[in-house]
């Protein structure tokens, strides 16, 4: 059978591989992110940056704080790096994830950046709870463990 071929719009622009070391996430949503001209230009060339950033629900909107997008040099009108970008969910979404940051305790943790099959830019909010370090240590340790096992495993067969 034939594979289909790889869709040229879709692209991973930012990853926070970090947070899923420091987090137990939960779930996850997509949201749309409203940006400007320039940063989407810059987005496409891949100038950005989400590891120290975080989602917040203030006065009924979602925002998304303290990420990076690098001005771009050929643009007309910049915009500012580390600007609070609104982030775009529905009614029903915005009051989940009240709720759960809210009455939970829970943090909106960005997981990935990236545009999707239609080339629109979003971005996966992952609904996390802070890890101890005892959890962190678990973690790893039942990581290795796999990782031995299938050694072992790749040894006998």
């Amino acid at each position: 059978m034939a594979k289909k071929p790889e869709n040229p719009n879709y692209k991973v622009v930012a990853e926070n591989r970090r947070a899923r070391f420091d987090y137990a996430i939960e779930d996850d949503i997509e949201c749309g992110i409203q940006l400007g001209g320039s940063e989407v230009k810059s987005l496409r060339i891949g100038q950005s940056n989400i590891a120290e950033s975080y989602a917040a629900v203030e006065d009924g909107e979602l925002w998304l704080v303290n990420s990076y997008i690098a001005p771009y040099e050929r643009a007309m009108f910049g915009h500012e790096p580390r600007r609070r970008r609104k982030l775009l969910v529905s009614k029903k979404e915005l009051a989940d994830l009240w709720n759960s940051t809210q009455r939970k305790g829970m943090t909106l943790v960005p997981l990935v950046m990236y545009f999707n099959h239609r080339g629109i830019a979003k971005i996966k909010l992952g609904i996390a709870k802070g890890k101890k370090n005892h959890d962190k240590r678990a973690t790893e340790a039942k990581r290795d463990w796999n990782r031995q096992k299938q050694r072992l495993l790749k040894e006998q067969g």
